[in-house]
């Protein structure tokens, strides 16, 4: 990220989009170890608009919100903080050959002062 000069952000919102981009990739990542036996790729891309960030995993089982539950109790939050913070998500069948699928996010560029 710091190559593709998010880092130093140089505002203070730049600097929160970038904590958000971290966040949402420790929660498709700890998605993966709890839930689909670990990662098995890891893809972070950029675009003219921003960044799309790729999980892949062996489950073909899709993300699903579990049942709503207090704020204050650990766990369960992860797809919630998702549609809060990520400009779009979802995921995708892997292709031929390759079973599970993948977690993308996608998170748009940092403001600029």
């Amino acid at each position: 990220m710091a190559d593709w000069g998010w880092i130093p952000a140089g505002s203070e919102a730049g600097e929160e989009r970038v904590e958000d981009v971290l966040l949402l990739v420790s929660e498709v990542v700890t998605n993966a170890c709890l839930h689909a036996g670990g990662p098995e790729e890891f893809v972070l891309r950029r675009g003219r608009e921003g960044v799309r960030v790729e999980v892949a995993d062996a489950s073909s089982e899709p993300p699903r919100p579990r049942t709503p539950r207090s704020p204050a109790l650990p766990g369960g939050h992860g797809l919630m903080v998702l549609d809060r913070l990520a400009g779009a998500w979802g995921y995708e069948v892997r292709g031929p050959g390759a079973a599970g699928k993948v977690v993308w996010l996608e998170v748009s560029l940092p403001s600029r002062p």
